[in-house]
């Protein structure tokens, strides 16, 4: 989407950990967002997302070492109420929202139901149309 509409869209990640069915959800989400604090939420982000069925604390610890962050830093920040505060927000505005499953897609505060990139692209066209960009 950022290539397809480069300037027009900002994406928004919020943190929806699936802790009641999935173990290490709470932890992937505490990591990725201390490995934020470093420049490398992405990288960590995509790995968990990718790995998700083979999530525990090894493969957590192998994913933070290959993404080259200082674990030192990332263990500090990882329980700080910093970041802790921050995962809790994202719970509560899920809750608050109804979300119930990952990944959910909002454009504009409008919930996707196809998350194909053709629905969403068309959701993008249509929310610009609403607003053109002024000059």
């Amino acid at each position: 989407m950022l290539e397809t509409f480069a300037d027009k869209v900002r994406v928004v990640f919020k943190n929806y950990p699936l802790v009641k069915s999935h173990k290490f959800a709470g932890k992937a989400a505490l990591t990725a967002q201390a490995a934020h604090l470093q420049g490398k939420f992405w990288v960590v982000h995509d790995e968990f997302f990718r790995l998700h069925d083979q999530l525990n604390d090894e493969k957590i610890q192998e994913i933070v070492h290959a993404a080259g962050l200082n674990e030192e830093q990332l263990e500090r920040d990882r329980n700080s109420p910093r970041v802790m505060d921050h995962v809790q927000k994202d719970l509560e505005e899920a809750y608050r929202l109804g979300v119930n499953s990952v990944p959910t897609v909002f454009v504009n505060g409008k919930r996707l139901r196809d998350r194909s990139f053709e629905s969403l692209a068309a959701a993008v066209e249509k929310e610009l149309k609403k607003n053109p960009a002024k000059k």
